[in-house]
């Protein structure tokens, strides 16, 4: 088995997306190598690869996947591929930003290099989405960095989904800051939230944890609030899929109720993920789109056994939004950013564009 620190939740290797399966998780590491854009397709949606920055590593080598066969010879007879494979990709899920940031990337990569030859065309494609990556692990390292500065050693974290290594390119946002808190030869224990209906907290949190050695215990989603009221909570730490010019913060689904204890209980509740979760074009939370997913995820323990009569009505949102006002800080890998947020998020965060020079 790969050390904790070789494994990636997603990778470029021998012409291959090379993603781990994370429904198999925790019982079996498995690796997958994803061929073709229809693969990938299905292994985001199945949430095989899931996690806002992974996303957008997926959609960048998705798009190369779509494409490499590519017969065009030139832009004209290539380029409407390319924007259909694009378009298809983005339907997988909607949520997450970094998805849509990915997909515009390898799109301006290749409208900026339309005067060259589809081959080159096609390898800058490629060279994108491997930047993509690199910048992720770069992110997700400023954001412990940063972050980090926050917690005391001794302090307890409670977080919810899964917001690590799993989730990312690099080591995490919520769970990256944890780490860098463990480098630095803080103290940290962590709660981890279930997190129904499938669980990622109990089967991925908990395991990449453990790897790392972090003292983490396993609650069930409604035992935060007696948790709080206890005292065994310092922080709260989550990560997000996507957030708005004024702060609110989409994030799994209960993310939002643990922001509301918190605020009641006095716990500072925050919020980290790279500036390419932002989308500024959405004013308010109430704009961004919320997936709803199968109503097996809630009729059936993990699409296995049935918890639930047959043809029980299912409401299946995978997020909520957090509103802006009950989050303390986003920790971002531009720094933390503190309220008022529609004036700071716009003055710290410069949202990449993409190196459109080649």
């Amino acid at each position: 088995m790969k050390r904790k620190t070789d494994l990636r939740s997603i990778s470029w290797q021998d012409n291959c997306v090379v993603i781990i399966d994370q429904t198999r998780l925790p019982g079996e590491l498995r690796f997958l190598r994803i061929k073709d854009v229809h693969a990938l397709w299905q292994a985001v949606k199945e949430l095989k690869v899931r996690g806002a920055p992974a996303l957008g590593a997926a959609a960048g080598l998705g798009a190369y996947l779509a494409v490499r066969n590519s017969k065009a010879k030139d832009f004209e007879s290539f380029f409407p591929g390319l924007k259909k494979a694009l378009r298809y990709i983005a339907t997988s899920r909607p949520t997450a930003r970094n998805l849509f940031y990915g997909l515009e990337r390898i799109e301006r990569i290749a409208l900026h290099n339309r005067s060259k030859g589809v081959a080159q065309i096609k390898r800058l494609i490629l060279k994108e989405a491997q930047r993509i990556m690199d910048e992720d692990r770069v992110s997700c390292r400023l954001i412990g960095e940063h972050g980090e500065r926050l917690l005391k050693s001794g302090d307890t974290v409670l977080t919810v989904c899964n917001a690590g290594m799993l989730a990312t390119v690099g080591e995490g946002t919520a769970l990256g800051v944890l780490y860098a808190a463990q480098r630095k030869g803080k103290r940290i224990k962590v709660y981890a939230c279930e997190t129904r209906p499938l669980l990622q907290g109990a089967r991925l949190t908990t395991w990449e944890l453990m790897k790392h050695g972090l003292d983490v215990t396993l609650i069930c989603d409604n035992m935060a609030a007696t948790l709080m009221r206890q005292g065994k909570i310092d922080k709260v730490i989550a990560g997000a899929d996507r957030i708005a010019a004024n702060g609110d913060a989409a994030n799994k689904i209960g993310t939002y109720s643990l922001a509301v204890l918190a605020r009641f209980h006095r716990i500072p509740f925050y919020i980290a993920a790279p500036a390419s979760t932002f989308d500024v074009s959405i004013a308010h939370g109430k704009d961004i789109p919320i997936e709803e997913r199968a109503a097996e995820e809630v009729t059936a323990l993990f699409f296995r056994k049935p918890v639930a009569p047959e043809r029980v009505k299912v409401y299946n949102p995978a997020f909520d939004v957090t509103d802006q006002a009950l989050i303390k800080a986003l920790i971002t890998d531009k720094g933390v950013i503190r309220p008022p947020y529609h004036r700071n998020i716009r003055r710290i965060i410069s949202l990449k564009r993409g190196h459109a020079t080649e």
